[in-house]
């Protein structure tokens, strides 16, 4: 790997951030006003004729096509009609060519089976960190859940309630704090892996740590960015109504709250990739966010359907994990199986943090490098969909007929 911009976004502008100096493609010379070329003496125009077979009147007839061209199919058992295209190279993980969502898939979970050292020695060391600083957390600083009453008046409910809240907030924060830190690290690090796996090239931990470290601030700063700006909407939406109280205000609040959840959902998929944007093209946080918007724009929907899928399989995965630690967990510490069945808190002892956390682990070291490759791949099609960037990455990569890439230049060329 090297500092270049490898994969900085072709043709840019100044405005779009990119210096004057940057190479533009060459005009056309039939472009209106452009000198032309040609001599102003040109002979005649000559009458063509088909060619004809000796001893035949009329004109030779063409040859059927070979396999493979014309309206032959492609290998894949899809016809195209007019000249066929031979298959599209694959140097990595996926195929230089515009994605499905089976292939986008695929590929990321290609990736983990083709760095699975690199990879889990990213996501085993960011998770059981950050999992051994949340227990201490769980363990010494966030209160216990209150005692709830098992036949509370209107009135206790109602503090019950605001009293579970504020210890579910307490004890969420530094979680939250923690896991922003530990996903930027992972997001940053996956991210070079998967980018070297598309070319077909082996990364090691040190290598991907080395790419990455420069931008870890401004990831930083993004990953902190999004919730923040979430949360301001929220509140924008949900204040006049806490305001009004009574029904009334009630009744504006979950109208408020509903109108900020969808302008965050619509947000947070137009800003889906700026964390590649930012690692990749080494843009800033905010020229990564209009970098996003422009890449997502008219495939909006599109884009959400991939990520919510993601999303989904992500959270089966987990639960498929975490449910027999939790039992576990119940079994060993707090109250017992029956004290789940009833409803009881846990009692937070280190066996059920200890537990609970060594599922954490492993279902993290599953979901974040998938996760991770989806929004990568994702950043890929749509570049290789909007602005040909297979030709660069098989030009990387050293595809015969392609061309080669500079001596010394491991990362793809706009």
């Amino acid at each position: 790997m090297n500092d270049t911009p490898g994969w900085a976004s072709p043709g840019s502008s100044p405005s779009d951030g990119q210096g004057a100096d940057v190479p533009r493609p060459a005009e056309p010379s039939d472009a209106p006003g452009a000198t032309s070329k040609w001599s102003k003496d040109q002979p005649p125009a000559g009458q063509w004729s088909p060619p004809t077979a000796p001893g035949q009147p009329g004109p030779v007839p063409p040859h059927a096509p070979a396999p493979g061209w014309g309206g032959g199919p492609y290998p894949g058992g899809h016809h195209q009609g007019g000249w066929g295209r031979p298959p599209a190279a694959k140097p990595g993980v996926i195929p230089l060519r515009p994605l499905g969502v089976g292939e986008i898939l695929d590929g990321a979970v290609s990736t983990l089976r083709a760095h699975w050292r690199t990879v889990l020695g990213i996501t085993l060391t960011v998770s059981v960190v950050t999992q051994i600083a949340d227990i201490l957390l769980q363990r010494y600083l966030v209160p216990a859940p209150p005692r709830l009453s098992a036949d509370p008046t209107p009135q206790e409910a109602l503090d019950q309630s605001v009293e579970s809240l504020k210890a579910s907030m307490i004890s969420l924060g530094p979680t939250m704090v923690i896991t922003l830190i530990g996903t930027s690290i992972t997001t940053a690090l996956l991210t070079m892996v998967i980018s070297r796996a598309v070319l077909g090239r082996p990364v090691t931990l040190s290598d991907a740590w080395r790419e990455a470290r420069p931008r870890l601030p401004q990831l930083f700063a993004l990953t902190l960015l999004l919730p923040l700006l979430s949360a301001a909407i929220m509140t924008v939406g949900l204040l006049p109504g806490l305001l009004l109280g009574g029904p009334e205000g009630a009744m504006l609040a979950a109208v408020g709250g509903i109108a900020a959840a969808v302008v965050i959902l619509w947000l947070l998929v137009r800003f889906s990739l700026s964390y590649a944007a930012l690692m990749l093209e080494r843009q800033g946080v905010m020229a990564s966010l209009r970098r996003s918007a422009k890449l997502v724009q008219g495939t909006w929907w599109r884009i959400f359907g991939i990520l919510a899928l993601t999303m989904l399989l992500m959270f089966l995965i987990s639960m498929i994990i975490a449910i027999p630690f939790t039992l576990i967990a119940f079994a060993v510490d707090g109250n017992g199986l029956g004290g789940l069945l009833t409803g009881t808190a846990p009692e937070f002892g280190w066996p059920f943090l200890i537990i609970t956390g060594v599922g954490a682990v492993i279902a993290a070291s599953i979901t974040y490098p998938i996760s991770s490759g989806v929004s990568v791949l994702l950043y890929i099609d749509q570049r290789i969909r909007r602005e040909a960037l297979d030709l660069d990455l098989a030009r990387a990569a050293g595809v015969p007929g392609y061309g080669s890439p500079s001596p010394g230049d491991t990362t793809p060329r706009s």
